[in-house]
């Protein structure tokens, strides 16, 4: 079997406000599709936001609803890509926390939420 493309694509109540989120952090644009938008970077599609009004969001590190997936992005510096996650309406789930803190002890990382609660972590070597 061969896979031509691997797109990854988040469940929402408010597609427009978690795909403008998602391409925001990622330097993208959107592309609406009216319950579908599709997230392209550099004219490559790398996410899709659908539709899903009963959307309830992960509770995070645990709890009745808990994340099944999350995102890792490595940045060169996670104060400044925290920041720009929270002015585009991520939220805070776990401060940054230093190598020692991390179970491999190589990277700082910290841990926020999409609009529409899906976590995805900030990290840098």
């Amino acid at each position: 079997m061969k896979i031509n493309q691997r797109v990854i694509v988040f469940d929402a109540a408010d597609v427009a406000a978690e795909s403008a989120f998602w391409a925001g952090l990622l330097g993208g644009t959107v592309e609406d599709d009216g319950d579908w938008h599709s997230v392209a970077v550099d004219g490559e599609w790398v996410m899709g936001v659908q539709h899903a009004p009963n959307h309830v969001s992960p509770q995070w590190p645990a709890g009745e609803q808990q994340q099944q997936v999350h995102l890792d992005l490595h940045v060169d510096d996670v104060d400044e890509a925290g920041r720009h996650a929270l002015g585009l309406g991520a939220r805070e789930l776990q401060a940054k926390r230093a190598p020692a803190d991390n179970p491999d002890g190589t990277e700082c990382f910290a841990v926020y939420a999409s609009p529409a609660g899906h976590p995805f972590c900030l990290g840098q070597h």
